[in-house]
């Protein structure tokens, strides 16, 4: 089966004139609020009034985040009850599960990056093949469940193009497929909201997400791949950049395995072979100086 092109599944834009309703969500750390940011701007700019709320609390990493963006000639309210949102974007699976019933039934878009993240309490036991708790439906399900929407690997987009954190300006490029505005005028809020030093990577991570093109079904892993009855008997790795680390224990002192260390004033990893790659400590990592990797199934 050949690979559907652009005109296959070319959404249908919303007019520039209708209001919308859009809950953003995902965990700390993804970008959540930059999405929100980005759209009551894009708004306000159209002439719309536009209500955004918040909340993530002490998420920081690792936590739930989600923000309600409405926009409409008049809002009352700045929250979106269930059932009324008309876009769903989420930047981790198992989140976009948690507030699928907010979406509008039937009409609503549902975007969603297939990235995810596993908390440890997902795991009944911490050892390596270990059944997993983590929420089991497929993209190809849930998808098809809506009118319109796509799940895509907006992470892998972002990595290959050269940083990971920009897989959520991947997502706002494929939600902008959805609103009739014109891209320099997404190019512009993009700029006037991120880091001057970061404006580059977010363009190309937009223009990435807005130009994506799924392939058949049958074809794109993503789409159709199950969630393992079990952890995968792996090997992992885990490292600290010791010039990032400023020395707070935060990953020393939440490590269920008790794998790293202080070493004066940084963390070390003292036994690297208790590591079952639960990513608590990158997650939690207020200085993103800890990486998890998976290195692969042995042989």
């Amino acid at each position: 089966m050949r690979p559907l092109s652009q005109d296959d599944i070319a959404p249908t834009p919303w007019p520039v004139t209708t209001g919308m309703n859009i809950l953003v969500v995902g965990v700390g750390g993804q970008g959540v609020l930059m999405i929100s940011k980005a759209l009551a701007l894009m708004a306000q700019r159209r002439g719309f009034a536009v209500k955004q709320s918040e909340v993530h609390g002490m998420a920081k990493r690792g936590g739930i985040v989600f923000s309600h963006v409405r926009f409409a000639e008049q809002v009352w309210s700045p929250t979106i009850t269930r059932g009324e949102a008309d876009m769903l974007v989420a930047l981790e699976w198992a989140e976009a599960l948690r507030w699928l019933d907010h979406l509008r039934p039937g009409r609503g878009v549902f975007i969603a990056d297939t990235r995810q993240i596993v908390p440890p309490f997902a795991c009944r036991s911490r050892k390596r093949g270990a059944p997993s708790g983590y929420a089991r439906e497929t993209p190809a399900e849930i998808v098809g469940r809506h009118a319109d929407g796509c799940a895509l690997d907006a992470t892998g987009i972002a990595t290959a193009l050269g940083d990971s954190r920009a897989a959520n300006t991947v997502l706002l490029g494929r939600l902008s497929a959805w609103l009739d505005y014109p891209v320099a005028e997404w190019h512009d809020v993009i700029a006037a909201i991120v880091p001057k030093g970061t404006r580059e990577i977010n363009r190309k991570a937009f223009d990435a997400g807005r130009g994506w093109t799924p392939p058949a079904p049958d074809a794109d892993p993503d789409l159709v791949a199950a969630v393992p009855d079990a952890l995968p008997d792996r090997h992992v790795g885990v490292a600290i950049e010791a010039a990032w680390c400023k020395g707070c224990g935060i990953c020393v002192k939440l490590c269920p395995e008790r794998c790293l260390a202080m070493d004066g004033p940084k963390a070390i990893v003292a036994t690297p072979s208790a590591c079952t790659g639960c990513r608590v400590c990158e997650w939690l990592c207020p200085d993103f100086a800890v990486t998890v990797r998976n290195e692969g199934v042995p042989a």
